[in-house]
């Protein structure tokens, strides 16, 4: 039977990073996963680009981009790994990136460019590693390790990391394996929910707006009460049974069923104003006149909901130009749901923060088991947050582990 120091179940970007890191600390270190494929979620994320990680990260205030029932758990492992040390990973392998907007890093060529320096960092530190190869059973041993039966055999470990990841796109192989085994181990969870995904509304009362599938722009978008108010400017996008785009995926990880979302479909322009201008300069339709401020597909749905709106901008009252610019600044509707795990881009809940070392990841009620990345009950926003909790979390894991 082989002997590790350290078995890390998950080759993804989590446990990638940390069995990099643990190996080259000089531990013995077997890396598995059940897929084929390395990293699968890295290669796909950010069109194919990977957004790595975000500059914009407070780590004295991790609630304001992570959610989670405890989002300031995450403070200790991000202010130890910060963006900064992992671009300058980058810059070491010589790979070349570029920021978009809001502190959005991406890889200039391809995501395979980040998946091939965490595979070198794992090969530079003499990480073993089996793929595909899955994990049938993870028992204690008398001597107070672990034993695990694999696809290739039993192992035994002093100490296993759990870097499973959730449940969000199963077509990629996400599975509930690392819930799993914290509940086999007593420990809390809390209850998992597609996070970042799009919203989808009844095929009825969607029906208007499904003929405006592909059309995108730019929103304020919200939810919650005066209390939990949360807000998103970013693109919102149509879809043929519901909302997508960056400001629906972020406002969906804030949502709660049965709750409305808000959205300002002109949040650049005074409506009330603008169009109280256009009645009295204006013969043009009333639909070419708001056709300038939002696109006319939008500006073609919206009047065909209201006669008095179907004729030209001077003819129309007071009334039903205040009325359209109130509906079109504060739409305000009801989700029926989202488009699930298949489309989510990550779990939100997971292993309950209040069962891990801030410092070590480690779980305080069971010696040598660890729990790093999205398995976690820590969610970052759209936007490189989510890939920053990876790396952090994985290094202080890897920093913890006894050689």
């Amino acid at each position: 039977m082989q002997n590790f120091d350290v078995v890390i179940l998950g080759a993804g970007a989590a446990g990638l990073f940390c069995a990099g890191v643990a190996g080259r600390r000089g531990l013995k270190v077997l890396l598995l996963d059940h897929s084929e494929k390395v990293a699968e979620k890295i290669r796909i994320s950010g069109g194919g680009r990977a957004n790595f990680t975000n500059r914009d990260i407070d780590v004295r205030q991790p609630h304001k981009h992570f959610v989670g029932e405890n989002p300031n758990f995450c403070r200790s492992a991000l202010s130890r790994y910060t963006p900064a040390d992992f671009i300058a990973l980058m810059q070491k392998h010589g790979i070349p990136f570029h920021e978009k907007h809001k502190g959005q890093l991406f890889c200039d060529r391809s995501a395979g460019d980040l998946i091939d320096m965490l595979l070198a960092e794992c090969a530079a530190g003499g990480v073993t590693r089996w793929q595909p190869c899955g994990v049938q059973a993870l028992r204690t041993t008398a001597e107070g390790g672990y034993e695990l039966d694999t696809g290739r055999g039993t192992v035994q470990a002093r100490q296993v990391v759990i870097a499973t990841g959730g449940l969000s796109i199963p077509a990629i192989g996400a599975t509930d394996f690392g819930h799993r085994i914290a509940r086999q181990f007593k420990l809390r969870t809390i209850e998992p929910r597609p996070g970042l995904v799009p919203l989808t509304f009844d095929g009825a009362a969607w029906a208007p707006y499904a003929e405006l599938a592909g059309l995108a722009l730019p929103v304020l978008i919200e939810t919650g009460d005066k209390k939990t108010r949360t807000v998103f400017a970013e693109d919102l996008l149509f879809t043929h049974r519901g909302l997508s785009g960056p400001g629906v995926l972020q406002i969906s990880s804030y949502w709660k069923p049965g709750t409305p979302i808000r959205i300002n479909l002109a949040p650049d322009v005074d409506l009330p104003a603008a169009l109280a201008d256009a009645k009295q300069r204006s013969r043009k339709l009333l639909v070419n006149e708001l056709a300038q401020w939002v696109p006319a597909r939008l500006a073609d749905a919206w009047v065909a909901q209201d006669k008095e709106w179907q004729r030209p901008v001077a003819e129309c009252s007071d009334r039903a130009l205040a009325r359209l610019a109130e509906r079109l600044a504060r739409w305000e509707l009801v989700p029926t749901g989202t488009e699930g795990y298949k489309k989510a881009e990550v779990t939100l809940g997971g292993v309950d923060t209040r069962e891990l070392s801030q410092q070590t990841m480690e779980a305080t009620k069971q010696p040598g088991l660890y729990f790093i990345g999205e398995v976690v009950d820590v969610t970052g926003w759209l936007g490189g947050y989510n890939f920053q909790w990876a790396w952090a979390s994985a290094h202080a894991c890897a920093m913890g582990l006894q050689p």
